[in-house]
């Protein structure tokens, strides 16, 4: 198996005797997509947070296997190094730091990719940004302008870059089309079916159950921190 989750129990970061995932167990194949399925506040996006360098509640116990090997990820650095992206469903205020400009975000998960010495090279920063800018069409006269001036749907596939850059194995993608317009809702799919078939996992958390239904392999329920079906 690609990349496993087993016995994952994570408490509330305030409530002491609140459990927000619950023994949940979960498994992703390459190539392929896994919906996340729940009501808002079912604990999808808790799920999706805690399994990624633990950035939510409370970790109590659970293993992450990934090709068959227990891989520990205390942190989001450690997720990152192992092959995982995070598309957090909140862009503005998680995803993008707004005072920054497209390039800048693109490489800002993965900034040794293209520095020397701890130095950025920032032709290659450039380089780097206006290859993503192409390939995701991301509308803007330059990747010099600010994330903050984009349109929802083009600060979201630059925040889909910004991951993309990290080459993940696994990439989860939190409401990524929550908030866009229908136009950049069907370009973002395009682009989840496109890593699929360049065999990363991919899992999507989504509100719209016809967004689940059309995109997915396999669709796993969420009711109050627990996975109740698949």
């Amino acid at each position: 198996m690609f990349f496993e989750v087993k016995d994952w129990s994570v408490g509330h970061p305030a409530i002491q005797d609140r459990l927000v995932c619950k023994n949940s167990n979960f498994f992703v194949r390459r190539g392929e997509i896994v919906g996340f399925a729940g009501l808002m506040g079912a604990g999808r996006t808790e799920l999706a947070r805690s399994v990624f360098g633990r950035s939510y509640g409370r970790f109590i116990n659970g293993h992450v296997y990934k090709d068959g090997k227990e891989v520990v990820l205390k942190n989001v650095r450690q997720a990152i190094d192992a092959g995982l992206g995070y598309v957090t469903e909140d862009r503005k205020s998680l995803g993008l730091n707004l005072l920054d400009d497209i390039k800048a975000t693109t490489v800002s998960a993965n900034l040794k990719k293209i520095s020397r010495n701890s130095v950025v090279d920032s032709a290659k920063e450039f380089e780097v940004a206006e290859q993503y800018r192409k390939a995701l069409r991301t509308k803007t006269p330059s990747v010099e302008e600010g994330v903050a001036k984009l349109s929802g749907g083009n600060q979201q596939k630059v925040v889909l870059a910004k991951w993309m850059f990290t080459d993940p194995d696994l990439l989860i993608l939190d409401e990524p089309t929550r908030g866009i317009d229908v136009g950049a809702k069907y370009e973002i799919y395009g682009i989840i079916q496109q890593l699929a078939n360049q065999g990363k996992g991919v899992v999507v958390i989504s509100s719209e159950l016809p967004e689940l239904l059309g995109l997915s392999d396999r669709i796993y329920t969420i009711f109050e921190g627990a996975i109740t079906g698949s």
